[in-house]
C-alpha cells in the first residue's frame, strides 16, 4: 500500500512538470533508437556469419565507434553551453536521421566493416551529443529539490528504452536473417524512433532548456568556445571535488565493464556455434546488466537521501570489488549474475556523478562537464577492452583479467574516498 502511494505520488510529480515530461518522451524515443542501432550493429558485424570477429576485431569495432567522439566530445560539448540547447537537439537528431539511413545503405550493399563503422561512428557522436544535452538541460525543467529523484526517473526511463530497443532487434533479425540484408533492415528501422525524437525536439519552446548566461559563461567566438572546451570542462571537474571523485569511481566501473564485455563476447563466440545463439547469450548478459542499472535508478534516491552521495558511491564501489571476484570463474551463468549486480553498483555511482554535475556545477559550464564525463565514460571502456584484447587468448578464457577488475575497482574506491572527502555532501 505504501509502495502504491509512493508510486502514485511520483507519477503525479512527474506529470506536474510538463517540460520534464516532454524531456522524458524525447529521451525514450532517442534511447530506444540508440539501443536498436547498437544491437543491430553488433549483430551485423560481430554475430554475422558473413563476417568474422576475434578479440582484436571486437576491440577495434568499439574503438572506431566510440574513441574519436570521446576525444572531440568535450570540444563539441562547449556548444551545449553556448547555443540554445533546444536548437542543438533539433540539429543533432536531424543529422542522426540522415546518417542512420546512410549506414543502412552501406550494410545493404555489403560495404566493408571499416566503412560501416566509420558511418556508425558519426551516428554515435550525434547520439552522445543528444544524451549530454538532455542531461545538462534537466535542471531547467525540474525544481532543485527534485533533481536527484527526477534524474533517477530520467535515467531509468532511458535505460529501459535502450534495453527494449536492443531486444526488439531480435525480432527483425529472426524475420529477415543474420546476414547483411537483415542487418540493413534493422538499421533502417532505427530511422523511425530517431524521426520521433526529432519531432519531439521541435516541440520544446525556444531557450527553455538553457543555457543560462551566468558570470562563469565562456564568452568570445564559437571557435574560441569549442577550442577551449576541453580546458574549461577538465578544469571544472578538477576544481569540483564531488564531480572529480565520482567520475574516478565511474571510470573504474567502465574499465571493468569493458573487460567483462569482451570476455563474454569472445567466450560465447567460441562456445555457441550458432550465430543467433551466441548473440542471444550476449544479449542476456547486457539485459542482466541493464536490469541491475534499472534497479539502481529505483534505489538511488533513497540511498542518497539516507547516506549521502559520498557514502553511497563508496559502498557501491566496495561491493563491486567483491562481486567481481566471482566473475573469475568465467562461467557464463555466474558472469550474467555478476553483470546484474555490477550494473546495480555501477549505476549507483553514475547517478551520484550525474547529481554532482547537475547540482554542484554552474549551468554555464554544465554542458562542458557532461561532455567530459561522456568522454571519460567511453575512453575508460575502450582502453580496458584494448588492454584485455592484447592479453586475452583467442578462446577468451582468462581468469586473470577478471581478477584484475577487482583491483581496478579498489583503485577507484581509494581515489573516490580520498578526493570526495574534501567536500562530503548529504544530497
Amino acid at each position: 500500500m505504501v509502495d502504491a502511494r509512493a508510486s502514485g505520488s511520483l507519477w503525479r510529480s512527474v506529470r506536474s512538470l510538463p517540460e520534464f515530461w516532454r524531456l522524458l518522451e524525447l529521451r525514450t524515443a532517442s534511447q530506444f533508437g540508440d539501443g536498436l542501432f547498437q544491437a543491430g550493429l553488433a549483430g551485423g558485424l560481430l554475430f554475422n556469419p558473413e563476417r568474422a570477429a576475434d578479440p582484436w576485431a571486437v576491440a577495434g569495432a568499439f574503438a572506431v565507434l566510440f574513441l574519436p567522439y570521446s576525444i572531440v566530445g568535450p570540444f563539441a560539448g562547449a556548444l551545449l553551453d553556448r547555443w540554445d540547447r533546444r536548437a542543438v537537439l533539433v540539429a543533432a537528431n536531424l543529422a542522426r536521421l540522415v546518417l542512420v539511413i546512410g549506414v543502412g545503405v552501406q550494410l545493404a550493399v555489403g560495404a566493408s566493416d571499416l566503412a560501416v563503422l566509420c558511418g556508425a561512428l558519426i551516428v554515435n557522436g550525434f547520439s552522445r551529443f543528444v544524451t549530454s544535452g538532455l542531461s545538462a538541460a534537466l535542471p531547467h525543467v525540474v525544481p532543485r529539490e527534485h533533481v536527484v529523484t527526477m534524474n533517477s526517473v530520467a535515467t531509468a526511463t532511458g535505460a529501459t528504452a535502450t534495453f527494449l530497443g536492443a531486444n526488439f532487434m531480435l525480432l527483425p533479425r529472426w524475420l529477415f536473417g543474420t546476414g547483411d540484408a537483415g542487418a540493413a533492415t534493422i538499421i533502417f528501422l532505427v530511422a523511425l524512433p530517431v524521426a520521433v525524437a526529432l519531432v519531439l525536439s521541435v516541440r520544446f519552446p525556444r531557450h527553455v532548456l538553457g543555457p543560462d548566461d551566468t558570470a562563469r559563461a565562456v564568452h568570445g567566438s564559437a571557435f574560441y568556445a569549442v577550442a577551449t572546451g576541453w580546458v574549461y570542462g577538465a578544469r571544472t571537474v578538477l576544481t569540483t571535488p564531488t564531480v572529480a571523485a565520482t567520475l574516478s569511481g565511474l571510470a573504474s566501473h567502465r574499465m571493468v565493464f569493458g573487460i567483462n564485455t569482451l570476455l563474454v563476447l569472445v567466450i560465447v563466440r567460441h562456445t555457441d556455434t550458432e550465430a543467433v545463439v551466441g548473440l542471444g547469450t550476449a544479449v542476456i548478459f547486457v539485459a542482466a546488466t541493464g536490469s541491475g542499472s534499472f534497479l539502481a535508478n529505483l534505489l538511488a534516491p533513497t540511498a542518497i537521501r539516507r547516506w549521502g552521495r559520498y557514502v553511497t558511491a563508496n559502498g557501491a564501489l566496495a561491493c563491486a570489488a567483491a562481486i567481481q571476484l566471482a566473475g573469475a570463474t568465467l562461467q557464463l551463468v555466474v558472469m550474467v549474475a555478476c553483470g546484474f549486480l555490477l550494473g546495480l553498483a555501477g549505476q549507483m555511482v553514475k547517478l551520484c556523478a550525474d547529481t554532482a554535475m547537475q547540482i554542484d556545477v554552474d549551468d554555464a559550464l554544465r554542458g562542458h562537464v557532461f561532455a567530459v564525463q561522456d568522454s571519460l565514460f567511453w575512453v575508460s571502456f575502450i582502453a580496458a577492452i584494448a588492454g584485455a584484447a592484447a592479453l586475452m587468448p583467442a578462446t577468451g578464457h582468462s581468469p586473470g583479467l577478471a581478477l584484475a577488475g577487482t583491483a581496478i575497482y579498489l583503485v577507484g574506491l581509494a581515489v573516490h574516498a580520498i578526493v570526495g572527502r574534501a567536500r562530503p555532501v548529504r544530497f
